[in-house]
């Protein structure tokens, strides 16, 4: 057994953008030996995937920053002066050599904290609109890492390294036809993903539900549609009035949500998708093909800023929330069908965007 010879603190919770980089990046400092100890909120999913990971938790209680002036934006200031007293104790108690957090409001009190200590710390952002908590305190820190090229101006820092996202080693060493076998799929068959993100996509589901069945039969495609937790017995409930043999379609797999997103995407040839940072990230390590419908409620606008990135790059197909339909969605789909030049292009220049070290760089700064 390895030597443990540092120890690190891991922070960023709330969405799976802000999780799963933290994890990948986690996960490499305790290949190298080092003890890890996972900061967040036991309230969030960054509580069950750290106790998956066997990762020591460290509990702070904090929400998101209210945007108006009244009484719950008083409340939450007590509870952040709170949990930065809390880290600062989890910070005497184990004395991390340093800490990696990946902004979001879930980091903010473990960073404040960090300022107070005098304990090194490294940001890192993932999307072309660093958020506020990366803006406001990345001044101090002893790097900042950064998904996008163009999000270094916004930063107030002379130490930062474009990195891209770190993202699990799987997706580098999985092949496509393993992924399909884990997933039951045929490759001699063409696999359309369409996902919201890890909560699902209200607009994308209904648009979905429609097609399901002109997807599958008409077109034979294989469809693996991920709802999102909250939004499953909806659509099954309106996917049985449209189509109700769905559930004897050899063609269709419909689930609230998949743990191995990494078979899923790897499987797939074309994936429709929300523009979060890490799920681009993915999409570009998994060989496919990308459709991405930009949330249009993101903060700082930073979907829209994410998915136009790759639309410059001639990496995606683009469609406006407000645009979705089925009817546009069926003719993006069968455009690229038509066109396998055309869909091979963007899949090839999505494919040359991806960095499957960048967990590799971070963890050698935070070690060095």
């Amino acid at each position: 057994m390895s030597e443990i010879y540092n120890k690190y603190f891991v922070t960023g919770g709330g969405t799976g953008g802000h999780i799963y980089p933290a994890m990948a990046v986690a996960d490499m400092l305790t290949e190298n030996g080092n003890k890890v100890y996972y900061v967040g909120n036991k309230r969030n999913m960054e509580f069950e995937l750290a106790a998956k990971k066997g990762y020591k938790f460290l509990h702070v209680s904090v929400s998101g920053m209210p945007r108006k002036l009244n009484p719950k934006f008083f409340l939450w200031g007590i509870k952040l002066v709170k949990a930065i007293i809390r880290s600062v104790r989890y910070i005497k108690k184990y004395e991390p050599k340093a800490v990696f957090a990946t902004g979001g409001y879930v980091s903010a009190p473990m960073i404040f904290a960090c300022i107070i200590t005098k304990t090194p710390y490294i940001m890192h952002d993932c999307d072309a609109m660093p958020g506020l908590v990366t803006r406001r305190l990345s001044k101090r820190a002893k790097y900042v890492t950064l998904a996008f090229e163009n999000a270094k101006r916004f930063i107030p820092n002379k130490h930062v390294v474009v990195t891209g996202n770190p993202i699990r080693e799987e997706f580098k060493s999985l092949s496509k036809e393993q992924a399909s076998e884990n997933m039951g799929l045929k490759r001699n068959k063409l696999t359309l993903c369409i996902m919201g993100g890890s909560q699902g996509a209200k607009s994308i589901n209904n648009t979905t539900i429609e097609l399901l069945k002109e997807f599958s039969q008409e077109l034979n495609l294989q469809v693996v549609f991920q709802t999102g937790r909250k939004n499953y017995p909806e659509v099954i409930e309106r996917t049985q009035k449209i189509y109700p043999a769905y559930d004897q379609d050899d063609n269709l797999i419909i689930r609230p949500y998949f743990d191995d997103m990494i078979s899923v995407l790897k499987s797939s040839d074309i994936v429709v998708s929300r523009a979060g940072s890490l799920s681009i990230s993915e999409i570009c390590a998994s060989e496919t093909t990308p459709i991405l419908i930009p949330f249009p409620y993101a903060a700082a606008n930073h979907q829209r800023i994410n998915a136009k990135y790759l639309l410059d790059m001639g990496a995606c197909v683009y469609i406006e929330d407000k645009d979705l339909e089925p009817n546009l969605l069926r003719e993006k789909i069968v455009e690229l069908l038509d066109n396998p030049i055309k869909m091979n292009y963007l899949k090839q220049n999505a494919s040359h965007l991806a960095k499957y070290d960048a967990a590799r760089e971070i963890v050698k700064l935070i070690e060095d």
